[in-house]
């Protein structure tokens, strides 16, 4: 008669265990390493900050050292300290924060404008082929023409005033906001706008609770791609027959050759235009936080 001896339970544990250390202990040596080139992949915050800040020191830190050994005219090129105390003498003695202000506002209020008129009619035209063939050439036209060039209309039939300074910036962004916005609403999945007409819903209803949360992430990227264009368009029209605003102080900076304020003038236009891409990318990240891509 043949005994068995019983096997203890965690034996089997144990040699699954042994057997497993070994092939765990190669995994980890010989896991792909994180690499900071990666096609698509994110890179940790505190990186992300340190190379944009990087960009920047080793740009100032050249413009200083050209200014310093002599390499450039220094009343043409001044050097950024100097162009810093040009920026703090025109805060502190000669009103330029109202200056900021005043284009401060011309930019907010022609690109709502310019957005009111280009989000519904944009959306439109790429939800409906009808309202696409009446709008899309009309649209196309006015996009190859250059804004610049209606300055000498907009001045005789407006004036030197605020009106003609919006209609400018107005026109410099809007066909274009309308074309791209109709490209994304184009882009939105048939299959969802198809699924919620088979439900029953009409076509206000599809739009409302289909095709526009659809589009809006793509149209406030649109926004602030934009936005870029209309501080351009910004200094066109302050430098022409204008007494107030960014430009303006640069055309009067330019009659007595002071460069260094006129560089202050550009650098203040580029710190503002950063801060409202900053903060239109802050609302898409608050209006959109189920996205995994933040553009």
């Amino acid at each position: 008669m043949t005994m068995s001896k019983s096997i203890p339970m965690n034996v089997g544990s144990k040699l699954g265990e042994s057997k497993a250390k070994p092939y765990l202990g190669y995994a980890t040596k010989h896991a792909p390493k994180k690499r900071l080139f990666e096609f698509k992949k994110s890179i940790p915050t505190p990186l992300t900050i340190a190379l944009g800040l990087a960009a920047w020191v080793i740009f100032f830190g050249a413009w200083q050292l050209s200014s310093a050994l002599g390499l450039v005219n220094e009343l043409l090129f001044p050097a950024p300290t100097k162009v810093i105390a040009a920026l703090y003498d025109l805060l502190a003695n000669q009103g330029f924060i109202v200056d900021i202000g005043v284009s401060l506002y011309r930019i907010l209020v022609s690109f709502l404008i310019a957005c009111a008129i280009a989000i519904p009619l944009g959306i439109l035209m790429g939800c409906f082929k009808a309202v696409e063939a009446f709008f899309g050439p009309f649209v196309s036209a006015w996009r190859y023409l250059p804004a610049p060039a209606l300055i000498p209309l907009l001045l005789m039939w407006l004036g030197a005033g605020e009106e003609q300074k919006l209609a400018l910036l107005i026109l410099g962004v809007v066909w274009f906001l309308i074309t791209l916005i109709s490209d994304h609403t184009k882009s939105v999945r048939n299959e969802l706008i198809e699924t919620a007409v088979t439900l029953g819903g009409s076509r206000i209803q599809v739009l409302k609770t289909v095709v526009i949360p659809a589009v809006m992430p793509d149209v406030l990227v649109v926004m602030r791609q934009m936005m870029a264009v209309s501080w351009t368009y910004l200094v066109i029209a302050e430098i022409v027959a204008a007494n107030s605003g960014i430009g303006a102080m640069m055309m009067r900076a330019k009659r007595f050759i002071h460069v260094d304020e006129i560089m202050a003038g550009i650098l203040v236009i580029g710190v503002l235009g950063l801060l409202l891409d900053l903060l239109l990318r802050l609302a898409h990240r608050v209006l959109f936080p189920y996205l995994d891509d933040h553009r």
